[in-house]
């Protein structure tokens, strides 16, 4: 695996996931020390001047008109004890590995004035493997600085720490790395911890699962029809562009492309259920917005967001909101509507699949009928989770009171935002796994049906998993083997996920 170079530009949410789970490692390409000593030198300038700066000679939110006395380093280090306040339990390790390389792309743009050293080191306990023991709980979204000071006090040596799967105090973590605590310049502490580097960090796992649980749910969809023998008619290009909505069209191509071959079967009827009918319509409404919340992601990833921001270039230090995340929260409450909408319409095929028989599938999709109760007691696990997906869907941005005197009097919710929609995910891929496993028992049950060549893949790779029901059996042991398989990135079939997520991107 290639090295992730930091320039400024250009990070990705695949970047900031192949780092935080694959241990990729990070490099600090060859213009950004000299852009972070360009503006460290305007800060120093601007700081020598007499200019008030926040969080440099001033102290921070309702404090803010208290000038600071004294040794400017030591106030950084107060700032950090004064900031820890973050509670619950402690963030996953990929979820911190996320929010170090977040900070680490954000930093450098060469917008904070930190210091070259700290962020030096700051990337060698990335690659090192050293990561802060950071609580979950504590950021509204107006920055994530309390929950940041875990990373910012770890680099220090301060804190607890997790290495080669050890928690441990930092200092002995850095130690044993073969790295030192860093000393903090004036506006160092602040420079690591006010951004929005949790939200970021975590919003690009999210998306990333987002994106192959997208196309596992396509490939869902279009196994679905085949076991149900639904009319491929709602495919035809020419509907797509008669009404342009969005994604539409792409989700459609992604649909008739797992299906093709050379002789399609005759549809068992002229209109099939909304649930199926519309598929190209909810899931295109769903790539559209993962693509929204990807591009609100990524702008934060490569994007100076520090107050006070340091203009390097301009010799130039002045006060900003660039912390202050709507735009990403309010994409990622979209997100999980549309995941929500489609998990519902998944859940509805579940449903259409396992019932009183339709399309000549037997009742309960059981072979020996009578009191078998094959498939049906799923539908109450289904809806139950589905219940869960909808608690999830209610948005939370709203949802603050000002603080700090009223001088933080709004507020995100971000790292809620985002966290709700990431379980929101982990549950749409439970149903996603008992559509799969209905729609495999559909495809057995119509004897001397020819799969398309994709659906045959996706066909095969369930049932390498879980044999066909010929009688009762514990069914719920076999979703959460499906699932794990979905979930865990290890499903394989002749078009993976990631395939069609290029398709689809």
């Amino acid at each position: 695996m290639s090295t992730l170079v930091l320039t400024g530009a250009g990070v990705s949410v695949g970047d900031v996931a192949a780092v935080a789970r694959e241990a990729r490692k990070v490099e600090i390409g060859p213009d950004v020390i000299g852009r972070l000593e360009k503006a460290r030198n305007a800060l120093d300038q601007a700081a020598a001047s007499g200019q008030q700066i926040y969080g440099l000679n001033t102290g921070l939110g309702a404090n803010l008109g208290t000038a600071v006395e004294g040794d400017a380093g030591a106030f950084q280090r107060q700032l950090l004890e004064g900031r820890s306040g973050a509670v619950g339990e402690a963030l996953p390790v990929e979820a911190v590995r996320a929010t170090m390389v977040a900070r680490a792309a954000m930093l450098s743009a060469g917008g904070s004035g930190l210091s070259p050293s700290v962020f030096i080191a700051l990337v060698d306990a990335l690659n090192a493997g050293v990561h802060p023991v950071m609580p979950s709980l504590g950021s509204i979204g107006a920055g994530d600085l309390v929950l940041m000071t875990a990373l910012a006090r770890m680099l220090t040596g301060e804190g607890e720490a997790d290495y080669q799967g050890r928690r441990m105090p930092a200092a002995k973590a850095l130690m044993m790395a073969r790295l030192a605590p860093v000393s903090l310049a004036p506006k160092d502490g602040l420079s690591l911890i006010n951004a929005s580097a949790v939200s970021a960090g975590s919003g690009a796992l999210a998306m990333t699962d987002a994106l192959s649980a997208l196309a596992q749910q396509q490939q869902a969809g279009a196994l679905t029809m085949e076991g149900f023998g639904a009319n491929r008619t709602i495919l035809d290009p020419r509907l797509q562009v008669a009404r342009p909505a969005a994604g539409q069209a792409e989700a459609a191509k992604a649909l008739h492309d797992l299906l093709a071959r050379d002789e399609a079967p005759a549809p068992t009827t002229l209109q099939d259920p909304l649930s199926i009918r519309c598929m190209p319509s909810i899931h295109g409404a769903l790539i559209e917005a993962i693509g929204q919340a990807r591009h609100a992601v990524e702008i934060e990833l490569n994007a100076a967001a520090d107050n006070p921001l340091v203009l390097g270039d301009d010799e130039l230090v002045l006060s900003t909101g660039n912390f202050h995340t709507a735009a990403l929260s309010l994409a990622f409450e979209t997100l999980g509507l549309a995941i929500a909408q489609c998990a519902a319409a998944s859940a509805a095929r579940f449903i259409q699949l396992t019932g009183s028989g339709r399309n000549g599938l037997p009742k309960y999709l059981s072979p020996i009928g009578g009191a078998s109760a094959g498939f049906v007691p799923l539908q109450k696990t289904a809806t139950s989770i589905l219940a869960a997906i909808r608690h999830k869907a209610n948005p939370v941005m709203l949802d603050f009171l000002p603080v700090s005197e009223g001088v933080e009097d709004h507020a995100t919710q971000t790292p809620l935002a985002v966290a709700k929609c990431a379980g929101m995910i982990v549950l749409w891929r439970r149903l996603i796994a008992f559509e799969l496993m209905a729609a495999a028992q559909a495809v057995d049950l119509r004897e001397g049906l020819a799969l398309a060549p994709r659906t045959a893949a996706i066909h095969a790779a369930i049932r390498k998993l879980i044999p066909t029901l010929k009688e009762d059996r514990p069914l719920g042991i076999d979703a959460e083997a499906l699932y794990a398989v979905l979930a865990g990135g290890n499903w394989q079939t002749a078009s993976s996920p990631a395939d069609l997520v290029q398709e689809q991107a």
